[in-house]
This record gives C-alpha cells, sequence and structure tokens, in this order.
C-alpha cells in the first residue's frame, strides 16, 4: 500500500486529531485566518498547518508523481 501514500497529506484538525486528505481532490488553500482546504466537492476542513506548508506539500505530491512536469531531479526555477 505503499502507492497510497503518493497521494496523501497528512494534516491536523483544530483539536489535534490528524489526519490524511487525497492530495487529488485539493481545490484551494486558504488563510481565513486559520488554513481552510476546499475540496472539488465543495467541502471545506480547517487545519494547524500553515498554507505556506500545504502548498508545499501539495507541490510535493506533484513531483512524486510528475504532474505538471514537476520532477524531483530537477532544481525550482531552472
Amino acid at each position: 500500500m505503499l502507492w497510497l501514500l503518493n497521494i496523501i497529506i497528512k494534516v491536523t484538525r483544530l483539536n489535534g486529531k490528524c489526519f490524511h486528505i487525497n492530495a487529488l481532490y485539493i481545490d484551494t488553500v486558504e488563510s481565513l485566518p486559520d488554513t481552510t482546504i476546499t475540496f472539488t466537492n465543495n467541502k471545506k476542513i480547517v487545519v494547524l498547518e500553515k498554507e505556506e506548508e500545504m502548498v508545499e506539500a501539495i507541490i510535493q505530491f506533484y513531483r512524486t508523481v510528475n504532474i505538471l512536469g514537476f520532477r524531483n531531479d530537477v532544481e525550482e526555477g531552472t
């Protein structure tokens, strides 16, 4: 089941409980001021992680599965 780890991102609810979300279904990540993740089905969750952390996790996911040409072996800005 290691392949599953490529599409999920670990996040923390405001009450401290951790869970995983499917990166394929993330539509937007906003700071309102708490970080709010909106999914493609319009469901929203609020998490402790900062917006920048979520963006980095999403980019890492894209690199892992090579979506949109993001690759692990190429530096950013080159």
